[in-house]
């Protein structure tokens, strides 16, 4: 059994209404609380109670946008993989050295912030998506590393599942590894790439209707 949440393929006429309504901001409202569930649903003992308040930096950022997946099981590591499309071979894919259930607490502020780092002494010689290992910081706190890697057999499998999924957040009930357990949690969402230099790239969460709420960036920058 799998549970998706897709919003990216809504599709229908635009009403305009000229009484005061919410429907306009729906699929951005349905998103956000998804992104909550899925927390609660990782988390469900921490007393998670979930704010309706919005992020006041909505200013757009220049660049391009790309598909970001956070994803792993229950009690397992999470995955970050970065595609030009949701069909395309990865552009990046880095494993957290944090679990899935520690990414989830981080969250609970509904604001995380992902930072990693690498020396640019040692890193040179490479561009940003080449660099094998990151000092990694959830808003402010080093917790470990972000080590990159090849593409498995159940990291395919699990892209192959969610490739008709643009926007969403769910369960999927795939057979995880030996050395892990539990369901396979995900968030899949548009991100702003912003290049800043050669040496700093970031990307931020976009909501379904384009506008950047800042709830979730991850920073690379090599210093």
């Amino acid at each position: 059994m799998r549970m998706m949440i897709d919003f990216g393929s809504q599709r229908g006429p635009l009403h305009i209404m000229d009484t005061p309504t919410s429907v306009d901001c729906g699929r951005e409202v349905r998103f956000r609380r998804s992104f909550r569930s899925l927390v609660e649903c990782m988390v469900p003992c921490c007393g998670f109670q979930p704010s309706d308040s919005l992020a006041s930096d909505t200013e757009s950022i220049t660049g391009s946008t790309v598909t970001g997946t956070l994803f792993g099981y229950r009690k397992g590591r999470v995955s970050f993989c970065l595609q030009v499309d949701t069909r395309s071979s990865p552009l990046l894919l880095l494993e957290f050295a944090v679990p899935t259930t520690y990414l989830a607490r981080e969250m609970q502020s509904g604001i995380l912030r992902i930072a990693l780092e690498c020396d640019k002494q040692k890193e040179r010689s490479c561009s940003l998506y080449g660099v094998a290992v990151w000092s990694m910081y959830c808003n402010g706190r080093k917790v470990g590393f972000a080590i990159k890697r090849q593409m498995s057999t159940n990291d395919a499998a699990v892209l192959k599942l969610m490739h008709a999924v643009s926007v969403g957040a769910g369960v999927l009930s795939i057979a995880p590894p030996k050395s892990e357990d539990g369901d396979l949690m995900y968030l899949r969402a548009s991100f702003e790439r912003v290049i800043g230099s050669s040496d700093s790239e970031s990307f931020h969460m976009l909501n379904p209707g384009g506008s950047s709420g800042q709830e979730l960036s991850i920073f690379l920058l090599r210093s």
